[in-house]
């Protein structure tokens, strides 16, 4: 593999480019995670073999694609430069696929069709696709991220090489990024620039060296935005590092990712070892007197270590335990020196911002960052849209966008036609927001006011099946499991919040529970050591607020409205409505329900764990929940 500089970059660039252009047609396979799980490799083999079968690799290629976004119909094979969409193929489509694809026509009975019916060819059309602005999954669909050659003719490293050629000072980089007004992706939110200005200034001041750091410890129930980006274009984020290293000063930079992200991983490690050999990465860049190497940290799967203080900690060998917030990380972080943190998205950013400049930037989004970084919310953000949602997926919107625009317009509105009870950002450090705050405009300031929060990115829509008491119980016992238990606050704090919730959606809650649930979302805030606890009341504290009257009637009625909580409802069988068809008979585990084929059944609540098996199962909606 030739090595590349700054006098051959531009040539060998467009050389790639046109070795793209050779073949007319490419049909791409999603090979992200969502789509390897439901066979996508089995998908790509069976179109190489019918390619090489009607010797038709001259017209058309098969290449591997990171995630298309579209989650909820993989695999996914896109046709390009058509752009025409293909969801839940299966290997038994590859001959006419390839068929089609080498006329240049489209297989009708594999295209996307809306709720409506209507047939919709391009990916670019299908409405959750179209409301969307990519620019971190910009190169979905059309980039292969196991390709380093195929990653510089769509543009990588050319921010890093226009910069290095021009000798851009350090400080000029850190101007743009800050007049673009970017604020991390990682959850805190807090101005890029201002972070990176701190540590550039905190290194010359202490004659240390600098480092930069890539937080890929994505925890949050339901979130994977950051580990679909990596998947996808992992050199969007080595090349974000560089410029940061070269905008600090840095030679070393890492990437701390958790071991549950093997293909992630994979894809990472590839993708460095080819910036090596392309002399991308190592001594003297492109020829350059700019120096810098990545090395990847696995991180073993704890949620507290998303924390910057137990991130450093864990890569230094130690307990993933945080530390008090009064030590600054850009000045006193990995090893104790001057370190620039941010997530992945955030660096998947940067390059970015560099080729289109900070005012493309800060157009897209709220609020006016030229008078402060902290004034508004630029730039887009990536969501993962999951729960009861038509269309489940990637989402990359600008910010500003509403909670009801995002649900109903981009995701096609709860699944089912059901009603909307609730949509929980942020992830366990989140909060769950009503239907009536739909219209707000989701950025940093808004969520936080509402008493939510941004988050990484995770978004869940919850229909009115949903107990809002159960969900406040569920986040609260996954974050009572992750806390490093060092301060008192978040330890004790937990437990008594998990003792509550129990006790109150078992139906031996008490008044008093509600306000002492309040007092210790307050204890929390304020007293614990990072983030993790500050945050951990939230969605408790968020669905008090909005969705009283469910914990009213746990507690004043013994009753669960939606349902949920086990000891407060029982199953029926309506006589009516039952036709004896037995189909609720086999799947029961604890053979509860008895009675004559062709005439109605019983539940033995006795007997009855409640597990809603039966209910599942029967075709008639004979069972209901009491």
């Amino acid at each position: 593999m030739p090595k590349l500089d700054l006098n051959n970059f531009k040539q060998e660039a467009q050389k790639f480019r046109s070795n793209l252009d050779a073949i007319p047609s490419s049909l791409m396979v999603c090979h992200c995670t969502t789509c390897l799980a439901a066979g996508a490799q089995k998908v790509h083999q069976a179109l190489e073999l019918e390619l090489e079968k009607r010797n038709l690799q001259n017209k058309v290629r098969v290449k591997t694609t990171g995630v298309t976004a579209f989650c909820a119909m993989g695999p996914v094979v896109i046709a390009q430069p058509s752009g025409t969409f293909y969801g839940r193929t299966r290997p038994q489509d590859a001959p006419e696929l390839i068929e089609h694809v080498a006329e240049g026509k489209e297989l009708e009975r594999l295209l996307f069709k809306d709720k409506d019916g209507k047939t919709i060819a391009r990916q670019e059309d299908i409405p959750f696709v179209a409301k969307q602005k990519p620019v971190v999954l910009r190169n979905r669909s059309v980039l292969d991220p196991t390709d380093i050659n195929d990653a510089i003719a769509h543009g990588a490293y050319e921010a890093i090489f226009n910069l290095l050629k021009k000798e851009t000072d350090g400080e000029a980089i850190i101007d743009i990024i800050h007049r673009s007004g970017i604020r991390g992706r990682g959850g805190g939110g807090f101005p890029a620039g201002l972070k990176w200005k701190s540590a550039r200034k905190a290194a010359k001041e202490r004659l240390e060296p600098v480092f930069v750091v890539c937080n890929a410890d994505e925890g949050d129930p339901g979130a994977y935005m950051d580990r679909s980006i990596v998947e996808a274009d992992p050199h969007s984020l080595i090349e974000g590092m560089m410029i940061g290293a070269l905008a600090v000063g840095a030679t070393e930079g890492f990437v701390y990712i958790r071991r549950e992200y093997p293909l992630a991983l994979e894809r990472l490690s590839n993708a460095l070892d080819q910036a090596r050999k392309k002399g991308l990465l190592g001594k003297s860049i492109l020829g350059s007197d700019f120096s810098f190497d990545i090395k990847i940290h696995r991180g073993a799967g704890a949620f507290v270590c998303g924390e910057s203080t137990a991130l450093f900690a864990s890569m230094e060998g130690k307990a993933g335990e945080p530390r008090a917030k009064y030590v600054h990380s850009v000045e006193f972080g990995f090893r104790d020196k001057p370190t620039v943190l941010n997530n992945v998205e955030t660096w998947a950013n940067i390059a970015q911002i560099i080729n289109n400049g900070p005012e493309w930037f800060a157009s897209m989004g709220t609020g006016d960052v030229s008078k402060s970084p902290w004034s508004g919310s630029s730039g887009t953000k990536v969501f993962s849209l999951v729960g009861n949602v038509e269309y489940t997926g990637l989402v990359e919107v600008p910010m500003g966008m509403t909670l009801r625009q995002i649900v109903f317009d981009v995701g096609g509105g709860v699944e089912g036609g059901r009603k909307l009870k609730a949509v929980q950002t942020g992830g366990p450090s989140g909060g769950c927001l009503p239907e009536s705050k739909l219209d707000l405009h989701v950025d940093f300031d808004t969520l936080q006011e509402a008493g939510s929060m941004m988050g990484s990115g995770g978004l869940i829509v919850m229909d009115e099946r949903t107990c809002m008491v159960d969900v406040a119980k569920y986040f609260v016992d996954f974050l009572m499991g992750e806390s490093c238990g060092k301060c008192t606050p978040c330890r004790e704090g937990l437990s008594c919040l998990h003792e509550i919730l129990h006790r109150i959606t078992e139906g031996k809650g008490k008044p008093d529970d509600l306000v002492l649930l309040e007092d210790l979302g307050a204890m929390l805030k304020d007293g614990a050591l990072c983030g993790l606890g500050q945050t951990a009341a939230n969605p408790v504290l968020s669905t008090l607020r909005y969705f009283r009257d469910e914990y009213d009637a746990h507690i004043e009625q013994g009753r669960c409205p939606a349902g949920v909580c086990k000891a407060l409802i029982k199953y029926t069988i309506e006589p009516d409505k039952c036709t004896g068809c037995r189909l609720c008979v086999k799947p029961c585990p604890t053979d509860c329900i008895s009675g004559e084929k062709d005439k109605p059944h019983t539940i033995d609540h006795g007997k009855c764990i409640q597990c809603g098996t039966c209910m599942d199962a029967c075709p008639e909606d004979a069972i209901r929940v009491e």
